[in-house]
């Protein structure tokens, strides 16, 4: 058995942080109980929305293999764009959950992956 926490653990638990927060949070899709991939919907309530995925399983490393991390899928982009990409999602993964927040500040309430470190090299 896994020592992460089940998806609908997590999810309650993210709404629970948001909505004490100040955010409207609402569940447009509940996936697997146990095991379902999790995206994030952050709807800032000025036209610009916010995708968050799972994070790639490359960016875990042995010191931190149970955290639940999420990497931006759609920055700044229309509710139509979100809702386009999370309907590709589901063709592959009918089991997924999405979380929508509503949030002016643009807050997640997840823990999101950082960018790459810079290496100084610049690539044309």
């Amino acid at each position: 058995m896994s020592g992460r926490l089940r998806s609908d653990f997590f999810v309650a638990a993210v709404r629970r942080r948001a909505e004490a927060a100040g955010a409207f949070v609402s569940i447009a899709r509940r996936g697997a109980e146990e095991a379902g991939a999790i995206f994030v919907v952050v709807d800032r309530g000025d036209g610009r929305v916010d995708l968050y995925g799972p994070a790639p399983q490359s960016a875990f490393d042995e010191a931190q293999p149970l955290e639940r991390l999420f990497s931006p899928m759609l920055e700044n982009a229309t509710g139509e764009a979100a809702r386009a990409r999370l309907e590709q999602e589901m063709r592959f993964d009918p089991d997924l959950w999405q979380v929508d927040i509503e949030d002016r500040e643009g807050r997640a309430f997840i823990d999101i992956l950082p960018p790459p470190k810079e290496t100084g090299f610049t690539f044309r």
